[in-house]
């Protein structure tokens, strides 16, 4: 496993979910660093039964 967060939102507006390397790093300017980190961008499976998720961050 590989340490990471989420993030939801991008430059104001929405898109779909990334998954962002390493741990967050407070900005000034935009809230969070992200240049240089690498980036994935998220699928997300849902139960229709149960509602259960699984998210994945695939290459």
């Amino acid at each position: 496993m590989e340490l990471g967060y989420l993030s939801d939102v991008w430059k104001g507006g929405i898109i779909p979910g990334t998954w962002i390397e390493g741990e967050p790093e407070k900005s000034f300017w935009t809230g969070t660093k992200v240049k240089g980190k690498r980036r994935l961008a998220i699928s997300a499976f849902r139960c229709t039964e149960c509602g259960y998720l699984e998210l994945y961050a695939n290459r």
